[in-house]
């Protein structure tokens, strides 16, 4: 096994996250939430000799989800996702895709249920469902490298927006506190937008979440 390594491109309208996470060993990259730019994650990975092995989704908005359809169909991988965002993501009024004229749905070939562990590229990836930002948003944690990705869950100083379909604020601050709180606190938590942070410094420091 080599070394566990993770990428950041910042893509669309809105500076979406788009992170690939790879073995340098086995060069097979996991890419979370491609944004609006599936081809070009997919050359640019392709370029640096990284095969993409699954694409994982934090949630549905289309922000996160209008490049997977050309991502799959250059990569032939595999989408997951949470069981519990699976009417959002087929639905362009909810995922709001609909609202800025260009229609995307996914559907997932792999639902998960919270805290289920898929062992992929030679990684364990664990879904964590925290529902709030959406019905059915979800983090994903790798706890031997000890990277969560955290989606619109929770950003460095704020939190997702809850004024969109399925969202509750309520939810959200319950999610971060009794699900991600709980994570060892030098777990570095990289956000669906902006910068990454730590879970330590979140407890301290998160205004939303005090």
């Amino acid at each position: 096994m080599g070394e566990i390594k993770i990428g950041r491109m910042v893509l669309g309208s809105v500076g979406t996250n788009c992170y690939f996470v790879y073995d340098t060993a086995r060069m097979e990259a996991v890419v979370f939430d491609p944004a609006d730019y599936g081809a070009e994650v997919f050359h640019k990975l392709e370029n640096n000799g990284l095969k993409v092995a699954a694409i994982f989704l934090t949630h549905g908005h289309f922000d996160h989800i209008l490049g997977v359809a050309k991502l799959k169909q250059l990569s032939h991988a595999e989408i997951y996702a949470s069981k519990a965002e699976e009417e959002l993501l087929s639905d362009e009024e909810l995922n709001c895709s609909a609202q800025i004229g260009r229609i995307a749905t996914v559907t997932a070939d792999h639902l998960l249920e919270d805290q289920e562990t898929v062992e992929i590229a030679g990684m364990k990836i664990k879904m964590i469902a925290t529902p709030g930002h959406t019905g059915g948003s979800c983090c994903f944690y790798i706890e031997d490298t000890g990277m969560l990705l955290s989606g619109d869950t929770l950003f460095e100083g704020s939190v997702g927006r809850t004024d969109l379909p399925t969202g509750s604020m309520s939810e959200l601050v319950r999610s971060v506190k009794e699900k991600l709180f709980i994570l060892p606190d030098d777990t570095v938590v990289y956000p669906g937008h902006g910068d990454q942070t730590t879970i330590v410094s979140e407890k301290k420091y998160n205004p939303f979440l005090g």
